[in-house]
């Protein structure tokens, strides 16, 4: 015998607000009854409360302590499945005295406008229960589904800031888990089992090394500061990104700063040295993204403006620089050039995700503007560092003026030559077919990448190893593209990106915790701050000029000019140099030296104000700036491949090409299929197509 509560649980959950068409319900035993839609009220309780439709109730009086009671309970006589005491069973009548029970910010927002195309039943089982936040009713799908009227709430909007949507699969969840952590005021339970993960493999590790190595790896031990600061630069960033948007690297850099300002860290002379070799390393995988984010297309279109625009701004800013680096902060002629050397580098890491952005909406694609500027970076980096290794191999070296003359020259073409040469080299080796094709490529580009930095400096030919790593790069990425890979769907280039993502805050930490508030002279503060807003202005004005006679219309030079006035990577990555450099140096008394480390200090301030100034500031122009000097297309571009996500996850390299093995596969079939007979044209019909789809691997 079905009763009476379920049938009439069953017509409420068809209806989940509108009742009008249950005045007239039969039950079980054929008769009708009126439906009555009743609100709880107590008179004296002024806080607002929730309002729960209720089904058919026999007049009660009010409780003996002046509350109504709510309940979905058929009558007095039907008890529902949770056995609850008849004294919860109440009729209130929606036009009960006492103060109104005003709804929560999350309640109103839900039955507001109600999406009929949620299906309630499928996420409540059994009878319905009071919304609340806490409530397994809300979960995850749930809230995705009314994110539009959810989302008015503050708190909500607050949490949901610092969480992301699962991909595939939906999380799994233990009972009772979103009763304990509440979605979106935790995160799911995927989530935090990763994030335990992670932890327990760290604490794990971090004994296996401690065991090996001993008190390095202790709390207070040189290896342990390093590892604490770059997990700590690392949320630093992620912290800036949730909470401002603006870059990461930001963040590094402050948490850097913050840390070596409060005496946490504190480098031995050994680790030190670490700390320079970790720059090197950065400072490779920074120069084979610059080479492998130039389009050769593009560059073969548009060659004249892009060495244009790239080199005129480049050398204005770095004679700029040098200039008033000598005039105002007392610094030698060569080290005024190696100051501007560093200083007129622009910043892939804060250009490319705000030109993703801008592209993604369509801004500026119809004349391949965000093209544009990535390739611009790409050389300006290039020239940067090049001219910085000519320069500081000039200063730094003990060969005679003649060989140093020569020494630049020789330092660009040989740089080039071998980056060039290890290109075509890759292009054949390792076979196009090889299994392992996509590991063996990354190791091939990295290796030797490190190999032509570390090797250039030993043999005291700095200027020639970051051009044989971009060359390198660029040539190895022009080939593979023309064997099959798609130039926006690199699996190196993938590989690189994850690369940085390890050593981006290692870097910009590192490069933080060179800086001593209180030792910083108020003087050089103020005159760095000039000079750098000088160069910035007048180099956007010189780029804006520079692009005369292209296919830019005038908001659009303006655009490109702004767009190149951040700096972060190359600041960071060799600003600490030249002090690495002084310290090397035998045979000099101790004033020469004091002298010497005061002009390496002072390179490393005006880099890391360079930094905090123009990267914030870089970040808001191009977001604010693009969509009015920028056109839209109508339809934005898919942007696929590796560049489609900001931060892409191991699983984006595969090792084998499934797409090529699935057509392969389709082509061996239909070629081992036996002949057909052949029958008259008349019966011949269209073919259907067939599309090969591989199931890739998440």
């Amino acid at each position: 015998m079905v009763r009476k509560t379920s049938i009439r649980m069953t017509a409420i959950k068809e209806y989940p607000f509108d009742l009008s068409d249950l005045q007239k319900q039969p039950n079980d035993t054929g008769d009708t009854k009126p439906l009555t839609v009743t609100v709880s009220a107590q008179a004296t309780d002024p806080q607002p409360n929730t309002l729960v439709p209720t089904a058919d109730f026999a007049t009660r009086a009010a409780t003996p302590d002046g509350k109504r009671k709510v309940s979905i309970m058929a009558d007095e006589s039907s008890k529902d499945r949770e056995n609850l005491p008849s004294e919860r069973n109440g009729r209130v009548s929606t036009s009960a005295e006492g103060p109104s029970r005003r709804k929560s910010n999350l309640h109103n927002a839900m039955a507001a406008e109600m999406d009929t195309s949620w299906d309630r039943p499928a996420h409540i089982e059994g009878r319905y229960k009071k919304y609340s936040t806490t409530s397994s009713v809300y979960s995850k799908k749930a809230l995705s589904q009314q994110s539009e009227h959810v989302e008015r709430s503050w708190w909500y909007a607050c949490c949901q800031k610092c969480h992301q949507e699962d991909s595939g699969i939906p999380s799994w969840e233990p009972p009772n888990w979103q009763k304990i952590c509440p979605y979106p005021l935790c995160p799911s339970y995927r989530q935090f089992a990763q994030t335990l993960s992670v932890f327990i493999i760290g604490i794990l590790v971090w004994l296996i090394v401690w065991i090996v190595m001993g008190n390095t790896v202790a709390p207070g031990g040189q290896l342990f500061m390093l590892v604490v600061l770059t997990i700590a630069a690392h949320f630093g960033g992620w912290l800036m990104v949730k909470i401002t948007t603006l870059p990461a690297l930001i963040g590094m850099l402050i948490v850097g700063i913050v840390m070596k300002n409060i005496g946490f860290v504190n480098f031995d002379t050994d680790y030190l040295h670490v700390c320079s070799y970790i720059r090197k390393i950065a400072l490779t995988i920074i120069l084979t993204r610059a080479g492998m984010d130039l389009d050769p297309h593009a560059m073969k279109k548009f060659f004249f403006t892009v060495i244009k625009l790239a080199l005129v701004p480049w050398i204005f800013e770095c004679i700029l620089c040098s200039v008033m680096a000598n005039l105002l902060l007392d610094l030698p002629w060569d080290w005024a050039f190696l100051l501007g050397s560093i200083v007129a580098a622009v910043s892939p890491a804060v250009i490319v995700p705000c030109l993703f952005r801008l592209r993604s909406k369509g801004y500026g694609v119809s004349k391949g503007i965000p093209t544009l500027v990535l390739a611009v970076s790409g050389i300006d980096d290039a020239a940067s560092v090049a001219v910085f290794g000519i320069v500081s191999g000039v200063m730094f070296s003990n060969s005679s003026l003649t060989m140093n003359i020569i020494q630049g020259p020789l330092s660009v073409i040989g740089g080039i030559f071998f980056g060039v040469l290890c290109g075509y080299l890759a292009k054949y080796v390792p076979e196009r077919n090889d299994s392992f094709l996509v590991p063996l490529r990354v190791l091939l580009l990295l290796t030797g990448g490190l190999v032509s930095v570390l090797g250039s400096e030993e043999i005291g030919w700095g200027g020639a190893g970051p051009l044989a790593v971009i060359a390198f790069a660029f040539v190895a990425c022009k080939n593979w593209s023309e064997l099959g890979w798609e130039i926006e769907d690199n699996p190196v280039a993938t590989a690189f990106e994850i690369f940085w993502m390890f050593f981006e805050p290692m870097l910009f930490s590192i490069t933080g915790a060179q800086v001593v508030i209180s030792e910083l002279p108020i003087r050089l503060v103020l005159i760095a701050s000039g000079i750098l807003a000088t160069c910035v202005i007048l180099r956007a004005i010189v780029t804006s000029l520079s692009a005369v006679r292209s296919n830019l219309n005038t908001k659009e030079k303006i655009f490109v000019g702004l767009s190149w006035m951040a700096k972060a990577t190359v600041q960071a990555a060799l600003g600490p140099v030249a002090l690495d450099e002084v310290r090397k140096i035998v045979g000099l008394n101790p004033s020469e030296l004091a002298v010497l480390e005061g002009y390496a200090e002072v390179i490393i301030t005006v880099c890391i104000m360079s930094i905090v100034i123009t990267a914030p500031i870089g970040a808001i122009i191009i977001t604010l700036t693009g969509p009015r000097l920028l056109s839209k297309t109508t339809k934005p571009p898919v942007l696929e491949g590796w560049r489609r996500s900001h931060r892409p996850s191991i699983r984006d390299i595969s090792i084998i090409d499934e797409e090529e093995v699935a057509e392969r596969d389709a082509e061996g079939n239909e070629q081992q299929s036996p002949p057909t007979t052949p029958v008259p044209p008349a019966a011949f019909s269209t073919p259907t197509p067939i599309t090969v789809q591989p199931n890739h691997r998440t």
